[in-house]
Protein backbone atom coordinates (compact mmCIF):
# COMPACT_ATOMS: atom_id res chain seq x y z
CA UNK A 1 0.00 0.00 0.00
CA UNK A 2 1.05 3.72 -0.43
CA UNK A 3 0.01 6.55 0.01
CA UNK A 4 -1.72 7.36 -2.76
CA UNK A 5 -4.53 10.13 -1.89
CA UNK A 6 -7.83 7.54 -3.56
CA UNK A 7 -8.31 3.75 -2.13
CA UNK A 8 -10.69 3.33 -5.50
CA UNK A 9 -10.61 4.92 -9.10
CA UNK A 10 -13.38 4.51 -11.33
CA UNK A 11 -13.78 4.83 -14.75
CA UNK A 12 -16.54 5.68 -17.73
CA UNK A 13 -15.85 3.68 -20.52
CA UNK A 14 -17.07 5.66 -24.23
CA UNK A 15 -14.03 7.90 -24.71
CA UNK A 16 -12.21 7.20 -20.93
CA UNK A 17 -10.49 4.00 -21.70
CA UNK A 18 -11.95 2.76 -24.84
CA UNK A 19 -12.66 4.28 -27.93
CA UNK A 20 -15.95 2.99 -29.41
CA UNK A 21 -17.02 5.47 -31.94
CA UNK A 22 -16.79 3.60 -34.80
CA UNK A 23 -18.49 0.26 -33.74
CA UNK A 24 -21.51 2.51 -32.51
CA UNK A 25 -21.21 4.59 -35.34
CA UNK A 26 -21.76 1.15 -37.55
CA UNK A 27 -24.77 -0.15 -35.72
CA UNK A 28 -26.45 3.50 -35.85
CA UNK A 29 -25.97 3.09 -39.21
CA UNK A 30 -27.05 -0.24 -40.11
CA UNK A 31 -30.26 0.76 -38.02
CA UNK A 32 -30.83 4.01 -40.44
CA UNK A 33 -30.50 1.87 -42.92
CA UNK A 34 -32.79 -0.99 -42.10
CA UNK A 35 -34.97 2.30 -41.37
CA UNK A 36 -34.81 3.54 -44.94
CA UNK A 37 -33.22 6.56 -43.45
CA UNK A 38 -29.30 7.56 -44.73
CA UNK A 39 -26.58 6.99 -43.19
CA UNK A 40 -25.00 9.48 -41.19
CA UNK A 41 -21.22 10.55 -40.96
CA UNK A 42 -19.42 7.94 -38.62
CA UNK A 43 -17.54 10.42 -36.93
CA UNK A 44 -20.68 12.53 -35.62
CA UNK A 45 -21.26 9.50 -33.01
CA UNK A 46 -18.53 11.11 -31.07
CA UNK A 47 -20.47 13.89 -30.11
CA UNK A 48 -23.74 11.68 -28.86
CA UNK A 49 -22.14 8.57 -26.73
CA UNK A 50 -22.74 10.04 -23.66
CA UNK A 51 -26.11 9.78 -23.65
CA UNK A 52 -26.42 6.40 -24.84
CA UNK A 53 -27.33 4.33 -27.34
CA UNK A 54 -30.83 5.20 -27.97
CA UNK A 55 -30.53 9.04 -27.68
CA UNK A 56 -27.42 8.69 -30.65
CA UNK A 57 -30.32 6.94 -32.64
CA UNK A 58 -33.27 9.15 -31.99
CA UNK A 59 -31.34 12.34 -32.46
CA UNK A 60 -30.04 10.50 -36.30
CA UNK A 61 -34.00 9.57 -37.05
CA UNK A 62 -35.38 13.08 -35.56
CA UNK A 63 -32.98 14.85 -37.63
CA UNK A 64 -34.40 13.21 -41.15
CA UNK A 65 -38.02 13.77 -40.30
CA UNK A 66 -38.49 11.31 -36.98
CA UNK A 67 -40.68 8.03 -36.75
CA UNK A 68 -43.91 6.83 -35.33
CA UNK A 69 -42.70 5.89 -31.26
CA UNK A 70 -43.46 2.13 -31.97
CA UNK A 71 -41.56 2.07 -34.81
CA UNK A 72 -38.70 4.01 -33.42
CA UNK A 73 -38.44 1.11 -30.57
CA UNK A 74 -38.45 -1.55 -33.14
CA UNK A 75 -35.72 -0.39 -35.09
CA UNK A 76 -33.81 0.30 -31.66
CA UNK A 77 -33.81 -3.12 -30.83
CA UNK A 78 -32.58 -4.25 -34.18
CA UNK A 79 -29.59 -2.09 -33.42
CA UNK A 80 -29.08 -3.51 -30.56
CA UNK A 81 -29.63 -6.74 -31.74
CA UNK A 82 -26.18 -5.70 -34.51
CA UNK A 83 -24.17 -3.97 -31.74
CA UNK A 84 -24.01 -6.91 -29.74
CA UNK A 85 -22.28 -8.77 -32.38
CA UNK A 86 -20.22 -6.57 -33.35
CA UNK A 87 -19.42 -4.41 -30.81
CA UNK A 88 -15.67 -5.03 -30.30
CA UNK A 89 -14.79 -4.68 -34.19
CA UNK A 90 -12.63 -1.43 -34.27
CA UNK A 91 -13.01 -0.71 -30.26
CA UNK A 92 -9.75 -1.04 -28.64
CA UNK A 93 -8.42 0.27 -25.53
CA UNK A 94 -7.00 3.94 -25.58
CA UNK A 95 -3.45 4.45 -25.69
CA UNK A 96 -1.98 4.18 -21.88
CA UNK A 97 -4.76 2.62 -20.92
CA UNK A 98 -3.86 -0.97 -19.94
CA UNK A 99 -0.70 0.75 -18.44
CA UNK A 100 -2.58 2.90 -15.72
CA UNK A 101 -5.13 0.66 -14.56
CA UNK A 102 -2.12 -1.93 -14.15
CA UNK A 103 -0.29 0.92 -12.26
CA UNK A 104 -3.10 1.53 -9.98
CA UNK A 105 -4.10 -2.05 -9.33
CA UNK A 106 -0.26 -2.55 -8.17
CA UNK A 107 -0.47 0.46 -5.80
CA UNK A 108 -3.26 -1.25 -4.22
CA UNK A 109 -5.83 1.20 -5.44
CA UNK A 110 -8.89 -0.38 -6.61
CA UNK A 111 -10.74 0.05 -10.37
CA UNK A 112 -13.80 0.13 -11.67
CA UNK A 113 -15.87 0.85 -14.82
CA UNK A 114 -19.09 3.56 -14.94
CA UNK A 115 -20.43 3.51 -17.94
CA UNK A 116 -23.94 4.37 -19.84
CA UNK A 117 -23.42 1.14 -21.64
CA UNK A 118 -25.63 -1.64 -21.31
CA UNK A 119 -23.40 -3.48 -18.67
CA UNK A 120 -24.06 -6.77 -20.84
CA UNK A 121 -22.40 -4.82 -23.88
CA UNK A 122 -19.49 -3.41 -21.21
CA UNK A 123 -18.75 -6.82 -20.26
CA UNK A 124 -19.20 -8.59 -23.47
CA UNK A 125 -16.02 -5.79 -25.21
CA UNK A 126 -13.62 -5.36 -22.03
CA UNK A 127 -13.91 -9.64 -22.40
CA UNK A 128 -13.23 -9.65 -25.93
CA UNK A 129 -10.36 -6.80 -25.45
CA UNK A 130 -8.79 -8.80 -22.52
CA UNK A 131 -9.33 -5.98 -20.39
CA UNK A 132 -11.79 -7.22 -17.90
CA UNK A 133 -9.99 -8.99 -15.16
CA UNK A 134 -8.45 -5.30 -13.12
CA UNK A 135 -11.72 -4.08 -12.40
CA UNK A 136 -13.65 -4.57 -9.22
CA UNK A 137 -17.07 -4.19 -10.77
CA UNK A 138 -18.53 -2.82 -14.53
CA UNK A 139 -21.55 -0.88 -13.78
CA UNK A 140 -23.68 0.00 -16.89
CA UNK A 141 -26.44 2.32 -17.69
CA UNK A 142 -28.96 -0.70 -16.94
CA UNK A 143 -27.25 -1.53 -13.36
CA UNK A 144 -28.72 0.30 -11.19
CA UNK A 145 -32.74 -0.19 -12.37
CA UNK A 146 -35.51 2.16 -13.28
CA UNK A 147 -36.56 5.27 -11.43
CA UNK A 148 -39.88 6.30 -10.46
CA UNK A 149 -40.11 7.92 -13.73
CA UNK A 150 -39.56 4.84 -15.67
CA UNK A 151 -36.01 5.65 -16.97
CA UNK A 152 -33.28 4.12 -15.94
CA UNK A 153 -31.02 5.56 -13.14
CA UNK A 154 -27.52 6.07 -15.38
CA UNK A 155 -25.33 8.89 -15.76
CA UNK A 156 -25.73 11.79 -15.09
CA UNK A 157 -27.67 10.60 -12.01
CA UNK A 158 -25.20 9.78 -9.24
CA UNK A 159 -26.38 6.75 -7.94
CA UNK A 160 -24.11 4.47 -10.36
CA UNK A 161 -20.93 6.52 -9.03
CA UNK A 162 -21.97 6.06 -5.65
CA UNK A 163 -22.47 2.22 -6.28
CA UNK A 164 -19.35 1.79 -8.11
CA UNK A 165 -17.88 3.21 -4.70
CA UNK A 166 -19.64 1.06 -2.35
CA UNK A 167 -18.42 -1.59 -4.18
CA UNK A 168 -14.86 -1.17 -4.20
CA UNK A 169 -14.95 -1.26 -0.18
CA UNK A 170 -16.13 2.48 0.22
CA UNK A 171 -13.45 4.65 1.15
CA UNK A 172 -11.90 7.57 -0.89
CA UNK A 173 -12.85 7.13 -4.74
CA UNK A 174 -12.27 9.38 -7.86
CA UNK A 175 -13.80 9.18 -10.87
CA UNK A 176 -12.77 9.55 -14.85
CA UNK A 177 -15.26 10.90 -17.72
CA UNK A 178 -15.67 12.88 -20.71
CA UNK A 179 -19.07 14.08 -20.76
CA UNK A 180 -21.17 16.31 -18.60
CA UNK A 181 -23.04 13.13 -17.84
CA UNK A 182 -19.57 11.45 -15.87
CA UNK A 183 -18.85 15.11 -14.07
CA UNK A 184 -22.47 15.55 -12.93
CA UNK A 185 -22.43 12.30 -11.64
CA UNK A 186 -19.43 12.58 -9.99
CA UNK A 187 -20.49 15.93 -8.49
CA UNK A 188 -23.57 14.42 -7.34
CA UNK A 189 -21.77 11.38 -5.87
CA UNK A 190 -19.80 13.70 -3.94
CA UNK A 191 -16.42 12.40 -5.39
CA UNK A 192 -13.42 14.58 -7.74
CA UNK A 193 -13.46 13.89 -10.88
CA UNK A 194 -11.07 13.99 -13.61
CA UNK A 195 -12.08 15.25 -17.48
CA UNK A 196 -10.75 13.39 -20.50
CA UNK A 197 -10.05 16.01 -22.91
CA UNK A 198 -8.91 12.97 -25.64
CA UNK A 199 -12.59 11.61 -25.52
CA UNK A 200 -15.90 12.77 -26.54
CA UNK A 201 -16.08 15.52 -24.97
CA UNK A 202 -19.68 17.29 -25.26
CA UNK A 203 -18.56 20.71 -23.99
CA UNK A 204 -14.66 21.42 -24.41
CA UNK A 205 -13.03 19.96 -22.11
CA UNK A 206 -12.03 22.72 -19.51
CA UNK A 207 -15.41 23.75 -19.30
CA UNK A 208 -16.89 20.49 -18.20
CA UNK A 209 -16.67 21.43 -14.52
CA UNK A 210 -13.99 19.04 -13.39
CA UNK A 211 -11.30 18.93 -11.18
CA UNK A 212 -8.52 18.98 -13.33
CA UNK A 213 -8.30 17.71 -17.44
CA UNK A 214 -5.91 15.55 -19.10
CA UNK A 215 -4.97 15.14 -22.61
CA UNK A 216 -3.94 11.57 -22.04
CA UNK A 217 -4.48 8.59 -19.95
CA UNK A 218 -0.36 8.76 -19.28
CA UNK A 219 -0.94 12.01 -17.33
CA UNK A 220 -4.10 10.27 -15.08
CA UNK A 221 -1.41 9.16 -11.78
CA UNK A 222 -0.14 12.43 -11.74
CA UNK A 223 -3.36 14.45 -11.87
CA UNK A 224 -4.86 12.36 -9.17
CA UNK A 225 -2.09 12.86 -6.79
CA UNK A 226 -2.51 16.61 -7.89
CA UNK A 227 -6.04 16.39 -6.08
Amino acid sequence: MTDFPFDAVGFDLDGTLLDTFQDLGAAVNHALTLGGFDPVPVGTSKDLIGGGAKMMLSQAVDAQGGMPKDDFHALYKKMLAYYAEHNAVHSAPYPHAREVVAELKSRGVKVAVVTNKFEEFARSILTQLDFIAPFETVIGGDSMGKGADGKFLSKPHPDPVIEARKRCGGGSFAFVGDSTYDVKAARGAGVPVIAAAYGYCDLPPHELGANGVIDSLAGLIAALEAL
